[in-house]
């Protein structure tokens, strides 16, 4: 299909899933036990603004004329790469399938989408949408099923040109294992996360505890851009301390369904378990439980975990170096702004992070130091659809979002011309 033929189906698309968006907010709530006002408010309104800028940005995309000699013409063209798979999480399934999706589709190529087996509902949903919206027969299909056969099948596939990935860095190491048992297909990664959350004694710090608070405890920490490294300037430590904890309390877990909820359940009980070992853990490092750390709810039956936080806590400790996927924050002070760095770029990890810091040379200094694939000053979780998305070491590669996605769904092609 021609780019602009292409661009009014995911328009038509976005518009769509817009239409229907309380009813992908339920489902979502109900598959994954989001609270409601987020996927409301937030997830299905991201999943529309990236499939319709995916569409309206897919025909501004030029090929290249390089300046070679007179007597030649070279053309650079970007190809689909064919046939796509992507395997997405369970803890974003709608928006983080729209990161997959749009830019795929709007590149030319075709999706075999696998949906965590525990949240296919979303990806039905919205996949019928798109056939309503014109996309042509084939041309996406969903196939929910579990990671270890299937995931491995798709990822081994010597008919599959491309696979996307969104998950965890030990199933990312596996699938670039298959992708060089197979047919070397290109394997774009992104992958776990622990990131530092930098605070300075010269920070605003009402506004440092409050976005503190929700780096961790959105989501039920099941995020992973989570700042569950909480690095705070030591003179600071105890007075903010006890901001955080204030403002923990307004994450008390509750059920997802009223709209005044800020924190649902884990996914599931085995979640719920990880997260409980996680803290028995952190206890036995040594690190000091300042708040939560235990059930709540317990009479609903749910997986509820409460806020929790760990001061005390020692870089090298599990807590502070493992990847929790819970509400978990561990608290590190340090004393110079260089100290804050070595303790941030110590980890595995680099996905993302922040640094609040009312002294602009300091702010500059450390977030250019930190080596993540988004850093925010003086706010977290920052960004939109027009910015890259990804991480650096073990936090994988390639980018979702922005023009660069593309980038990742296309081959680049030389034509070479002589003149006779």
């Amino acid at each position: 299909m021609a780019p602009m033929d292409r661009k009014m189906v995911l328009v038509r698309w976005a518009e769509l899933i817009e239409k229907h968006a309380d009813e992908l907010a339920l489902l979502e709530t109900l598959d994954v036990g989001k609270p409601i006002s987020d996927t409301l408010n937030v997830d299905v309104p991201a999943t529309v603004r990236t499939i319709r800028w995916s569409g309206e940005a897919i025909d501004k995309v030029y090929d290249e004329i390089p300046p070679t000699p007179a007597d030649t013409l070279a053309l650079i063209q970007r190809l689909p790469l064919g046939v796509v798979a992507a395997i997405v999480p369970w803890n974003f399934p709608l928006s983080t399938t729209a990161w997959k999706l749009a830019p795929s589709l709007a590149t030319g190529n075709s999706v075999i989408l696998k949906p965590a087996s525990s949240t296919p509902l979303s990806a039905l949903f919205i996949a019928r949408l798109a056939a309503e919206a014109g996309l042509p027969d084939g041309a996406l299909q969903v196939l929910p099923g579990p990671g270890g056969s299937l995931g491995k099948y798709l990822a081994t596939h010597m008919d599959i040109d491309g696979l996307t990935f969104t998950g965890s860095t030990p199933v990312g190491k596996k699938l670039m294992e298959y992708s060089g048992q197979s047919n070397l297909k290109r394997t774009f990664l992104e992958l776990g996360g622990k990131s530092p959350n930098i605070v300075f004694a010269d920070a605003d710090l009402e506004k440092a505890a409050a976005m503190a608070a929700v780096a961790v405890f959105y989501n039920g920490g099941q995020t992973c851009t989570a700042g569950t490294r909480l690095i705070v300037e030591e003179s600071i430590q105890d007075r903010f301390l006890e901001m955080i904890s204030r403002n923990a309390q307004g994450w008390m877990p509750g059920d997802p369904l009223d709209p005044a909820t800020a924190m649902g359940p884990m996914i599931d009980a085995g979640q719920f378990s990880t997260v409980s070992e996680y803290v028995d853990i952190g206890r036995g490092e040594g690190a000091e439980l300042i708040f939560g750390g235990g059930r709540a709810l317990a009479d609903s039956g749910g997986h509820y975990h409460e806020p929790t936080i760990f001061a005390g806590v020692d870089n090298a400790m599990r807590i502070a170096q493992e990847e929790i996927f819970g509400p978990v924050m561990s608290v590190i002070p340090f004393r110079t702004a260089d100290e804050a760095v070595r303790i941030a770029n110590d980890s595995i990890y680099g996905l993302a992070g922040a640094v609040w810091s009312n002294d602009i040379n300091t702010a500059h200094k450390v977030a250019e130091a930190v080596r993540v694939g988004t850093m925010g000053i003086n706010n977290y979780f920052g960004g939109d659809i027009t910015v890259p998305f990804g991480g650096f070491k073990q936090s994988g590669n390639g980018r979702d979002k922005s023009i660069h996605a593309f980038h990742d769904y296309t081959e680049l092609k030389t034509t070479w011309i002589e003149f006779a």
